[in-house]
């Protein structure tokens, strides 16, 4: 089976390796505060404009913060993920790497629930994913909202459908949210420096919460 798990320490800019298991990743700057973020990729496509927009979010977060970037494809953690109905069919013993994701997502200081927009709202497995985590992991916990669409009619996708599925677990969903239309890209690589500047616009106006929700250690 494909690796599920990507991970890339802060400060390289680029992904770096892969992990089987949770937790691999070491944060570059022991001394100071380290933002471990969780990015759940709901895109079926590799690369993906998703991914793209993320990239972007989160090299302008480096700029900020030193940060842990771990990397969760949800289209690739397999048949003990899709044929799963609820969590007691998860085992580290039986679905080591679906086990592994879900637990990931769970210790995260920031989770960045990141997904195009299908159709009105967010894909199937996405969803999946969300609903195999714990029902109290999520609670009082960071969540950026980032999503893809064909047109900026998809941005309502973010505040309809994404704010819902979160409220549910009582997360705290960040106040500002990332949305690009097709036409922001070059294939996968975003390009419109209108939405560079609101990326780093809403990151300044949030970088004292997430400041303040950053680990001093990894677990």
């Amino acid at each position: 089976m494909t690796t599920t798990i990507t991970s890339t320490v802060s400060e390289g800019g680029t992904a770096a390796g892969a992990a089987s298991a949770a937790g691999t990743a070491r944060p570059e700057q022991p001394n100071g505060a380290t933002l471990r973020v969780v990015v759940v990729n709901g895109s079926p496509n590799q690369p993906s404009k998703t991914m793209g927009l993320v990239d972007a979010v989160v090299g302008t977060l480096k700029g900020m913060l030193p940060v842990q970037m771990s990397q969760i494809d949800v289209y690739r953690l397999g048949p003990g993920f899709t044929g799963a109905i609820e969590r007691d069919d998860i085992t580290a013993e039986t679905t080591p790497d679906v086990e592994a994701a879900l637990r990931l997502a769970e210790q995260a200081d920031l989770l960045i629930a990141a997904t195009p927009v299908f159709r009105g709202s967010y894909p199937g497995l996405f969803k999946h994913f969300f609903d195999l985590v714990d029902q109290y992991a999520l609670a009082n916990k960071l969540v950026l909202l980032v999503a893809t669409g064909g047109s900026e009619r998809h941005t309502l996708a973010l505040d309809h459908a994404l704010r819902p599925l979160f409220a549910f677990f009582q997360s705290m969903t960040v106040p500002v949210a990332f949305f690009a239309s097709a036409g922001d890209f070059d294939g996968t690589v975003l390009l419109n420096p209108r939405v560079y500047g609101r990326i780093e616009m809403g990151l300044t106006d949030v970088v004292d919460l997430l400041r303040t929700r950053a680990s001093g250690t990894s677990k």
